[in-house]
């Protein structure tokens, strides 16, 4: 026996290729963006009441600057970074806050912040099928606290960043000093943004990904999140922009942000599942590229080389090679790619011929989907090239491929019926 060749980079090409075909077929199929939107707008009304927290900071440090020069320089630095003035002014920002409206906010900060796990939930359950249920503590706790904990650290991480911002321009740390520190606080907030990512593509789907490849296609997501904030960053400092919407301007390009924030997001995660099924899609179609599927012409180039598979599961066999004996054990199910096998039963005084199988047939999966021994025998006709299934990838590809399923079905009562006529008695 000897495994088919292929050049890496052949193969890398057509893996990459079949990923993203199938990456983008499955985030159309799932509707994604309108589940990109509802997370948004959940998004945007958990951030809301964060103002009226923000207003409690600033009139707490408002006191504490009265007696301390570094509260006063943080206050500064919020001030003139983060335009607070204004938006006090346009009234986003209450000057005088009661405690009233207070509990009010953090209600709808608690109640908003559990909306958008259950939006963010949701569309994983559509990305990730057979999701298990959670109990029901832990869908209203979780919520609660991780969202406000998250909103804690990326304040702090801004807070940081703002305040560094006005040390460095004001030179009261040196333009250095404050570089150096602004990119280790850069490189804390990618860290935490890749954290969070990993530990919902790790842990979210019920079956879960290797850690591995949740962290790889986290870093994935984490990279694209950054480099959209960058674009947004460039985008808001248009002066046309802010002419355009004025005082809501903000409040628009904060949806808008996280729409496409939530999409990267859903992107990556529909990838990182498309990983695990690229096998099985490139499988299916080949299995069913003689049975009337008619694909389309994109698809067929797509999936139209089929050297990676050969690669990864093909098998070449000399004429007279036994691929399957009657009665062991053994469950590989096989697809002929190329020549022909004759099929044999053991009988009284020998063997006796039952048929042949030629290219495009799949066969030997009858022992695992009765869970017995071998039948009958398969025997090489001449040199054949053949790809070998192990028992877990034909139940993949039956739980993915409702057709191909339906036609193993058929061939495996053919098969049964075949058997009946050829036995004796």
């Amino acid at each position: 026996m000897r495994t088919p060749a292929l050049a890496p980079a052949r193969g890398t090409l057509a893996w990459l290729l079949q990923l993203g075909y199938t990456t983008w077929r499955l985030f159309s199929r799932n509707g994604l963006t309108n589940h990109a939107a509802a997370t948004a707008f959940y998004f945007l009304l958990s951030a809301t009441p964060l103002l009226l927290l923000l207003s409690y900071a600033l009139q707490l440090l408002g006191h504490i600057a009265e007696n301390s020069v570094p509260a006063t320089i943080l206050m500064a630095a919020l001030y003139e970074q983060l335009q607070l003035e204004h938006l006090t002014a346009l009234g986003f920002i209450p000057r005088q806050t009661q405690l009233a409206a207070g509990g009010v906010g953090l209600v709808t900060l608690l109640l908003s912040s559990r909306g958008l796990v259950n939006a963010v939930n949701g569309a994983f359950k559509v990305i990730f099928p057979e999701q298990n249920r959670r109990n029901v503590v832990v869908s209203w706790v979780l919520p609660l606290v991780i969202l406000p904990v998250l909103f804690l650290l990326m304040g702090l991480a801004a807070l940081a960043q703002t305040t560094l911002s006005f040390l460095a321009r004001n030179d009261f740390i040196g333009a250095g000093n404050a570089h150096v520190l602004q990119a280790l606080n850069s490189a804390f907030g990618f860290a935490m943004v890749w954290a969070l990512l990993f530990a919902a593509y790790w842990r979210l789907p019920r079956q879960h990904p290797r850690a591995r490849d949740a962290a790889a296609f986290a870093l994935g997501a984490a990279a694209s999140l950054a480099a959209l904030l960058l674009l947004s960053g460039v985008f808001f400092k248009l002066e046309s922009y802010r002419s355009l919407y004025g005082a809501l301007g903000g409040v628009v390009f904060v949806l808008i942000g996280g729409y496409f924030a939530f999409l990267l997001l859903y992107l990556w995660a529909q990838a990182l599942y498309a990983y695990g099924k690229a096998d099985i899609t490139a499988l299916e179609k080949l299995f069913l590229a003689g049975s009337g599927a008619g694909a389309g012409k994109l698809e067929g180039y797509v999936f139209g080389d089929t050297q990676r598979l050969l690669a990864k599961y093909g098998q070449v066999h000399p004429p007279g090679h036994a691929l399957i004996e009657e009665g062991d054990d053994s469950k590989t199910a096989y697809f002929l790619y190329a020549g022909r096998a004759a099929v044999y039963k053991n009988v009284d005084g020998g063997r006796r011929r039952l048929g042949e199988l030629n290219e495009g047939q799949l066969f030997g999966e009858m022992a695992y989907l009765l869970n017995e021994k071998r039948t009958a025998s398969v025997v090489a006709d001449g040199e054949i090239t053949v790809l070998a299934l192990p028992p877990q990838i034909l139940e993949e590809l039956m739980r993915h491929s409702a057709p191909l399923s339906r036609r193993i079905i058929d061939i495996l009562c053919q098969r049964l019926e075949r058997m009946n006529l050829a036995s004796p008695g």
